[in-house]
């Protein structure tokens, strides 16, 4: 069985494939290679190749290394499984959202720009300890996240589709009730036709003035014109990891936006996190080979 791979950090994590399974790169024109009719399992790494699925007769899986599919969805050809990276970035993603709200209330950013003018002020630091804290997207990097925050001693509460009683989960029409009592609202929902610009002028307004917003999903779940709003009326500040466009033209308002830190869509991208997702590809690799079910079947979009 042959697997075509594309490159990235970490990609020596996957291994020696199992016995019978033959890693090859991936060819620089797929149309053209001799191999392409025998090619049952593909790493896709970037969206370009993305045209070459449906020229691969024998495909079975699309495995890719990142969380999100939103960026594959509807390219793949019917009959082909899809799986995502699922559980391989929950820490990275976790420490970024933890940090992202520890620099909010020890004004790393006020203190980095004070130094920067040499003024020795007093700065009035915030405690992490007792925010209350909404998680909106709580999966795997949700519950991850909640486990940090709750070891600082923030209070927590997930909000999903459905609620979870049995894991203090609470449902989506519950939210504008919940705003009301938060001091920070994590963003970590997937892109999908229902959460796209979810969170806009009636989310935004509903978080109480001086709030922090905290987005590190998909920047299409935020309505950015709606959050600029909030940001230039100095209602709310904002940390964010995921922007709607991306990349963020270079003349977007949201660079001078006051009151916001902005990291250029990385949170998950760290060398532990590519090195499990890597991982992940060969017990991917075993499973099919083995003729075992395959892990984070992607559903339902995500």
């Amino acid at each position: 069985m042959i697997a075509w791979v594309g490159e990235g950090e970490g990609h020596e994590a996957i291994r020696p494939p199992p016995a019978g399974v033959e890693v090859r790169p991936w060819p620089e024109d797929a149309a053209a290679a001799a191999d392409r009719e025998a090619v049952e399992f593909v790493v896709p790494t970037s969206s370009s190749v993305l045209t070459a699925l449906d020229g691969l007769p024998a495909l079975r899986v699309v495995q890719v290394i990142s969380a999100g599919v939103d960026w594959i969805l509807g390219r793949v050809p019917p009959g082909v499984t899809l799986c995502d990276a699922r559980g391989a970035r929950d820490g990275a993603m976790a420490e970024w959202v933890l940090a992202a709200i520890l620099a909010d209330a020890k004004r790393a950013r006020e203190v980095a720009e004070r130094q920067a003018r040499h003024e020795w002020d007093r700065v009035a630091m915030g405690d992490v300890a007792g925010l209350r804290v909404l998680i909106l997207g709580h999966g795997s990097i949700g519950r991850a996240t909640a486990r940090l925050l709750e070891a600082v001693g923030a209070g927590v509460t997930g909000v999903a589709r459905h609620a979870r009683p049995d894991e203090g989960v609470r449902a989506l029409a519950e939210l504008p009730l919940l705003l009301e009592q938060a001091d920070v609202l994590v963003n970590l929902l997937p892109l999908t036709q229902q959460t796209r610009g979810l969170v806009g002028a009636d989310v935004l307004g509903g978080l109480p003035d001086g709030a922090l917003y905290v987005s590190a999903g998909r920047g299409a779940t935020t309505d950015t014109r709606a959050l600029l709003g909030a940001l230039l009326g100095g209602r709310l500040r904002a940390v964010l990891d995921v922007v709607d466009p991306e990349p963020l033209p270079a003349d977007h308002p949201l660079w001078d936006a006051p009151g916001l830190v902005l990291t250029p869509h990385v949170a998950g991208d760290t060398p532990g996190a590519e090195r499990a997702a890597w991982r992940l590809v060969g017990e991917q690799l075993r499973r099919y080979a083995a003729g075992e079910s395959l892990e984070n079947v992607v559903r339902e979009g995500y």
